[in-house]
C-alpha cells in the first residue's frame, strides 16, 4: 500500500510530515498521491497553539543535520513537482532555525530543478533578518499563516501576534521580489464574516498574492473545539470577497488546506 511504504521510508530517512503530525483530514488522498508536506527542525514546537496537534516541548534538542539532504533525497525518490517545507517553532534556537530551512530549500532546488518549492515558516518571533534567510534560498512560494482574526489570536495563537504576522508577509513581498507570497486562516473558531474580512484586507494590504481559506477541524480533545462548521455558500461569499479586493488566487472551501 502507498500510505505504508511512504510512511516506513520516511521514518528510515528520520523525517516528519506535518500530514501526520498534524492530523490532516486530506493526508491519505495526498499521500496516494505521492505528495507530502516536509516538516522540518524536528517534530517537537516550542509553542502551544490551541488549534495545533503536533507534540510540545521548551527544549526539542539538536536539529538532524542530514534534515536538509535527506527531504531532498526523499523528494526526488517521490519525483514530486510541487514540494511543500513547513516546520514546528524553535524559538529556543537564536536563528529560529531560519539557516536549516535555508539549506533545506537550497539542497530541493538542487536534487529537483523543475519542482516548485514552496516554504510554510513560522514568524521567526519578527526576526526579518531570518525571513530574508529564507528568501535568499528562492523558494518559489513563500507562506505564513495568520490562521485566524485578530480577536482570536490570544486564544488560538498565544506566543504569536497579529501584527507581527502581517509584518513577515509584507517583508517577504519587498524581499523576494520573485516570489508569490500567500497565507490562510482556518474557520469555524468563533470569528464573525466582519472579522475575516478585515483579515482579508489586512493580507491584501501586505501585498499577499495568494489567501487559503478552510474549516478548522479540532485534531484531539485537548485542542480548541469547532465553534461552527461554516458552510459552502460562506466559504463561497468569502471567495467572491478575495477575488474583489484583487488577490491573485483565493482557495476557500471547508477542505482547503494550506
Amino acid at each position: 500500500d502507498a500510505v505504508h511504504q511512504l510512511k516506513s521510508e520516511l521514518r528510515r530517512l528520520n523525517l516528519y510530515t506535518v500530514c501526520e503530525s498534524a492530523r490532516c483530514p486530506n493526508m491519505h488522498e495526498c499521500f496516494h498521491r505521492g505528495t507530502a508536506t516536509f516538516m522540518i527542525l524536528g517534530n517537537l514546537c516550542t509553542r502551544g497553539c490551541g488549534f495545533c496537534s503536533v507534540p510540545k516541548s521548551r527544549h526539542p534538542g539538536p536539529l538532524d543535520r542530514d534534515e536538509p539532504a535527506n527531504v531532498a533525497r526523499m523528494a526526488a525518490a517521490m519525483q514530486l513537482r510541487h514540494v511543500v517545507v513547513t516546520s514546528v517553532n524553535r524559538d529556543d534556537l537564536a536563528d529560529g532555525g531560519s539557516e536549516h530551512f535555508a539549506a533545506t530549500v537550497d539542497a530541493l532546488r538542487r536534487a529537483l530543478p523543475e519542482a516548485r518549492v514552496e516554504v510554510l515558516t513560522p514568524d521567526f518571533q519578527g526576526d526579518l533578518t531570518a525571513v530574508a534567510r529564507v528568501l535568499d534560498a528562492r523558494p518559489h512560494i513563500f507562506n505564513h499563516n495568520m490562521e485566524t482574526v485578530s480577536r482570536l489570536y490570544q486564544r488560538v495563537r498565544p506566543q504569536a501576534n497579529y501584527r507581527q504576522s502581517l509584518e513577515v508577509l509584507k517583508f517577504a513581498k519587498r524581499h523576494g521580489a520573485n516570489a508569490l507570497v500567500k497565507s490562510g486562516a482556518m474557520l469555524g473558531l468563533g470569528e464573525t464574516e466582519e472579522e475575516v474580512q478585515q483579515l482579508m484586507r489586512d493580507l491584501h494590504a501586505a501585498n499577499v498574492d495568494i489567501v487559503t481559506l478552510g474549516q478548522y477541524l479540532q485534531p484531539t480533545r485537548r485542542n480548541l473545539p469547532v465553534t461552527e462548521f461554516v458552510t459552502p455558500a460562506q466559504f463561497d461569499a468569502y471567495r467572491d470577497f478575495g477575488r474583489s479586493l484583487g488577490f491573485r488566487t483565493v482557495f476557500s472551501g471547508p477542505l482547503v488546506r494550506s
